[in-house]
């Protein structure tokens, strides 16, 4: 029963949300409320939901003082020479910014960090996506299947997990899954040069770059096409925001991003202190005026405090989903209706699988819960415990998309799109990443078929 109830809890939360029945942050609230009180937990609820929030705080905590100092570093034109590269490179043209996307975030997302990768390309880009009339899901889309290939980094959450619990290295699990990681990539390039060519035709662009591109037409003077294609996109910047910038500290903050993000992997200490010091710093370094800082400040508190609240929103929601052990009932039924038939293939139904449940349930409960129950099942067919543990992480560009990520609500309130839009526009073309790693992963042998 608890199993039953879990799955529908979370199928209930999709469904309202997609549907737009209910915002993400009060089905957040309501629907665990609900469950817990069907299933006969009412009385027991409190604690799990303080449980939820406080395992969740640190989370909640960074991403506040990460958007507050990506806020300002915005705000002081840090980001300015990028974006000013990428409209020289791009010219205008749709194709070139959204490949360029999905470039600058994997460059970025090498740091292992989704959260911080969505705030630096998600800032930098978004003006250009704006100026030109590209849909913002298109952004989101790109930075969540660059995030998602790259979550597989040794650094990254879930591989750590799978190290931690099946007790190997990163030679064993990680080394033999970078061709099937190079061939996802491969597979997001595609996708944003899809997007970008649809993107041309949509906005109208198509025949005027292909002219330009053929040397036929330079100055738009084709039929129908009275103006020509930009060199440079428009994005000339208020007085207000002129007044904000500083220019003379730019390699001063971007050294502080730099020391920053290397404090970030290294781990020098805690991701939220980080965050804070590195804010307080920014602050005073390019704002020294407190009436000025205060002003910064409640430009960027809106956007904070609406990411907090859904992150908070979601500890609740962990909290009563695992306090109610409902994780745990799901994580057994669903290894208890595998066929033994199916044990000889258990790591190509691993690899399927994981998707689908690491978008239903935190990686905490996928790979501490069920991957020991699947490479112990598969153990009595020969199956070595590196192989099971290859197959888990190929599902990582759906989990992502899960209500249970944090930095997933970073992402879509930055961009300023709708969660429930993101997931529809987002889930096949992240499903699609998944299956051509996982195809990759069976033509080399890295997983047996």
């Amino acid at each position: 029963m608890l199993a039953l109830a879990g799955f529908a809890m979370i199928l209930t939360f999709m469904v309202l949300i997609m549907t737009n029945r209910l915002s993400a942050i009060t089905a957040l609230l309501l629907v665990p409320v609900a469950f817990a009180v069907l299933t006969g937990f009412g009385g027991q609820m409190g604690p799990m939901m303080l449980d939820g929030i406080k395992n969740i705080a640190p989370t909640g905590i960074m991403l506040v003082f990460a958007i507050m100092y990506f806020g300002l570093m915005t705000d002081a034109g840090l980001f300015d020479p990028v974006i000013n590269r990428i409209q020289r490179v791009a010219h205008g043209d749709p194709l070139k910014i959204i490949v360029g996307t999905a470039l600058l975030a994997l460059l970025v997302s090498l740091d292992g960090d989704g959260a911080t990768t969505y705030i630096i390309v998600v800032t930098a880009m978004l003006p250009l996506y704006r100026r030109l009339g590209i849909s913002p899901l298109i952004l989101t889309c790109m930075n969540m299947l660059v995030g998602g290939v790259m979550n597989i980094l040794p650094w990254g959450g879930p591989t750590a997990r799978a190290m931690s619990v099946l007790h190997l290295d990163s030679t064993q699990l990680f080394n033999p899954l970078i061709p099937a990681m190079g061939a996802g990539l491969v597979w997001v390039f595609f996708v944003a040069w899809r997007f970008g060519k649809k993107e041309r035709k949509r906005l109208g662009l198509e025949h005027l770059i292909e002219a330009k591109e053929t040397k036929a037409v330079v100055y738009g003077l084709a039929a129908g096409l009275p103006q020509p294609l930009p060199e440079v996109l428009d994005l000339e910047i208020s007085p207000e925001e002129k007044a904000l910038r500083r220019p003379r500290l730019l390699w001063l903050n971007a050294l502080l991003t730099i020391v920053l993000m290397v404090a970030l992997v290294r781990e020098l200490l805690p991701l939220p202190v980080l965050f804070m010091l590195a804010f307080a710093l920014a602050a005073v370094l390019n704002y020294p005026n407190l009436a000025q800082q205060r002003q910064r400040f409640a430009a960027h508190a809106g956007n904070a405090l609406s990411v907090a609240a859904m992150v908070f929103a979601a500890g609740i929601f962990t909290g009563i989903l695992g306090g109610t052990h409902m994780v745990d009932a799901m994580a057994q039924s669903f290894v208890a209706l595998v066929p033994q038939s199916l044990g000889p293939h258990f790591p190509v139904l691993t690899g399927l699988v994981s998707a689908p449940l690491t978008f239903f349930m935190s990686n905490d409960a996928f790979y501490f819960g069920i991957l020991p129950f699947f490479t112990k099942a598969a153990s009595a067919f020969g199956i070595s415990a590196a192989t099971m543990g290859k197959a888990s992480l190929l599902g990582q560009p759906v989990h992502l998309l899960s209500p249970l990520v944090p930095s997933t609500y970073l992402l879509v309130g930055l961009a300023g799109v709708d969660i429930g839009a993101h997931q529809r526009f987002t889930l096949k073309w992240a499903g699609g990443t998944v299956l051509v790693m996982l195809v990759t992963s069976l033509l080399l042998g890295i997983i047996p078929l």
